[in-house]
């Protein structure tokens, strides 16, 4: 099969119906990427879904897909900076993320994870090929030991801690969200979505609502500064290789998130300025995680991300040319819109009720809950906005949450 560029050239009545494919698959990853507490991994399972009923070769809903997901990793960050921001009070306890939007710095924030993801991209394609042959080659190794392997990444999360309360706090957290794993990841649950499952309301519950919760008394988004980058160039390229390459990892080690890979990474950075580091990493491993997940598939034959266990799913050819010409599409797109739909997302949300906004978007996150796990993902949502408000309290990072993932892989369930 020829690459979309070659397609283009020799075979025109082939590659608009791949353009118009791809910029489907775009445009859904716009949606889903702005919706917020709307999981990649959900969005993945409603395209895996659908793809039987859309009319067209396999080969392309397949581009389209991994456009969507591509695409979907680039805009998430939107939501993530514009909602949940508390007072400047807590700004010390805040997601790095929201830190820089009370500083007035969120137009900076959006181009530094615009340029993480865009340089994860760059950077994935030629470093995949050696990085799937090393991980390939040690993968059986490190399976075998998977337990003891997220077992030191816990230990080195919790040990990283800037005092003994708040690495109490993280342990606490981790056994209370690992505890919640392993009381509901095996549920089935009867929804009105048939694709639906239990990450949706944990995930939700555990990072979106705390965060939501505790910005209702907010201020909301304050007037935003200009959108000039501080950080180095080199530092960005620095702290976007380290993203690039933990995204190999988080491809390979279930329950291992971008939160978790840049948290054990950053130090690798050298003049890493927290906040934007963080960003620019997340972002990073978001993105190049896609890239790295498809070579694995090839080689492994294997699906690491919901986006390619719903590819794997629709039985799409495994086209890598044409395949990372999409994803290449739907980057430089990505790119494009972070800044040019992050700048009036915060801009209106700024001139939003904030208490309103928050319980609004609170209200949204239940019936997601509902929709994708049915009453039980209701009380799932509420068990687990409970336990993700404890590391704010306690003063830890949110990181140790995680265990609702971490912990029963590490148990074997």
């Amino acid at each position: 099969m020829m690459s979309l560029a070659e397609s283009v050239v020799f075979a025109p009545e082939s590659a608009l119906p791949a353009l118009g494919f791809v910029a489907g698959g775009i445009a859904l990853g716009t949606v889903s990427g702005l919706v917020p507490g709307l999981h990649a991994n959900n969005f993945a399972l409603l395209l895996a879904a659908a793809a039987p009923q859309v009319p067209g070769p396999a080969l392309f809903v397949g581009a389209a897909m991994l456009a969507a997901g591509v695409t979907h990793t680039f805009l998430d960050v939107v939501p993530t900076l514009a909602l949940g921001v508390p007072d400047a009070a807590m700004a010390a306890s805040a997601l790095p993320g929201h830190r820089l939007v009370i500083a007035g710095r969120g137009r900076e924030a959006l181009r530094l994870s615009a340029l993480g993801s865009a340089l994860a991209v760059v950077l994935a394609v030629p470093l995949a090929l050696p990085m799937t042959e090393l991980m390939v080659a040690v993968y059986p190794m490190v399976r075998a030991r998977l337990p003891l392997v997220l077992a030191g990444i816990v230990l080195f999360l919790v040990v990283t801690e800037r005092s003994n309360p708040a690495r109490i706090g993280g342990l606490l957290s981790f056994l209370l969200s690992a505890g919640l794993g392993w009381l509901t990841l095996d549920i089935e649950p009867s929804a009105p979505l048939a694709s639906g499952g239990m990450l949706m309301p944990l995930f939700a519950g555990l990072f979106g609502a705390p965060v939501l919760i505790e910005a209702i008394d907010g201020a909301g988004v304050p007037e935003q500064a200009d959108a000039a980058v501080t950080t180095p160039r080199r530092t960005i390229g620095l702290t976007a290789l380290v993203g690039t390459v933990s995204g190999a990892i988080v491809g390979y080690l279930p329950g291992v998130s971008a939160a978790v890979a840049a948290t054990v990474t950053l130090p690798a950075v050298p003049n890493d300025d927290g906040a934007r580091g963080f960003l620019v990493a997340t972002s990073g491993v978001n993105t190049s995680n896609t890239i790295f997940a498809l070579f694995a598939l090839v080689a492994l034959g294997s699906p690491r991300t919901g986006v390619l266990v719903a590819l794997d799913s629709s039985g799409v050819p495994l086209d890598l040319p044409l395949l990372l010409a999409g994803v290449g599409l739907a980057a430089g797109v990505g790119f494009v819109l972070v800044p040019l739909v992050g700048d009036r997302y915060l801009r209106t949300v700024g001139r939003v009720d904030y208490t309103y906004l928050s319980v609004g978007v609170l209200c949204l996150l239940v019936v997601l809950a509902y929709l994708f796990s049915g009453f039980i993902g209701i009380g799932a949502f509420c068990a687990s906005a409970l336990v993700g408000l404890v590391p704010a309290m306690l003063g830890t990072r949110r990181v140790h949450l995680m265990g609702v993932l971490m912990g029963p892989l590490m148990l074997g369930i």
